[in-house]
């Protein structure tokens, strides 16, 4: 059973009038940032600076991939309220208590709140994604259909995108003002509508870092790719788990960090 949810995603961009270089007036878009509280039974959880554009999404993949929850049917009621800044996400628990997962954290790289839990460091020794083979044909449709999406971007900049694949053909494109916060989107999707990663391409704009890794592991997805470059111990992770890596793919040119004899060179 589903739990029953808010629908209350923002416009993401607001007009404001900025001065050129010439000091010519000119109207410009500017990405909207909020912060958001997450309350689990009441227990604050953590707060994340967010665009608002998929705010229940965002939180059920935020507590599904920090390891808070394994089964959606564990969550009863997400709802958001924008006048407070908060969600408040109600359990089938009478009495929970998270302070367990709440004790250790790593702060990672990610822009604004990125954090992954310690003990998800641990889970991952014994992530193993399964194997899928891509042609190269196929990335490159996937990296001419995906400049389509990046909506956000173009009027604004100020963010990243996340987009999900079965091909290249597309599932579902998020943006938001971390990358972090696109992927738990993403995330919370997918376990939303019991999607499996078993055959599914993950795309983002951001650096390939461990947190990157991580989470496209625990989401069970072989494939992550990026126009962007990868750290030594997103490689490592990647390695770890077996996700085929893909860093600096824009247009026709793409580096594979891990997993090439997961890629079909055909052209």
């Amino acid at each position: 059973m589903q739990p029953e949810m808010t629908d209350a995603g923002l416009s993401v961009a607001k007009a404001v009038i900025g001065i050129d270089e010439t000091g010519a007036k000119r109207n410009i878009q500017l990405v909207g940032e909020r912060a958001m509280t997450i309350y689990v039974d009441k227990q604050e959880i953590v707060t994340l600076m967010t665009i608002g554009s998929h705010p229940e999404l965002l939180t059920l993949g935020y507590l599904k991939n920090q390891g808070f929850f394994e089964h959606i049917n564990e969550i009863k009621v997400v709802q958001v309220d924008w006048q407070t800044e908060s969600v408040a996400v109600v359990t089938t628990e009478e009495s929970s208590d998270f302070s367990k997962q709440m004790e250790r954290r790593t702060v990672t790289t990610g822009c604004g709140q990125g954090t992954v839990f310690g003990r998800l460091m641990e889970k991952l020794q014994k992530i193993r994604v399964p194997e899928n083979h891509v042609r190269q044909s196929t990335l490159y449709a996937l990296l001419d259909s995906v400049r389509a999406h990046n909506e956000v971007y173009k009027k604004a900049g100020a963010v990243h995108g996340c987009a999900l694949y079965t091909g290249d053909q597309l599932e579902i494109f998020v943006e938001d003002v971390g990358r972090h916060n696109a992927v738990d989107a993403i995330a919370g999707y997918m376990w939303l509508h019991d999607i499996s990663g078993d055959n599914k391409i993950f795309y983002t704009t951001g650096r390939l870092t461990s947190e990157m890794v991580i989470k496209v592991s625990q989401m069970g997805i072989p494939v992550l790719l990026s126009r962007s470059g990868a750290t030594q111990m997103g490689v490592e992770m990647a390695q770890l788990s077996g996700v085929t890596l893909i860093s600096r793919s824009k247009g026709k040119h793409f580096m594979v960090l891990n997993g090439a004899q997961n890629i079909e060179f055909n052209q």
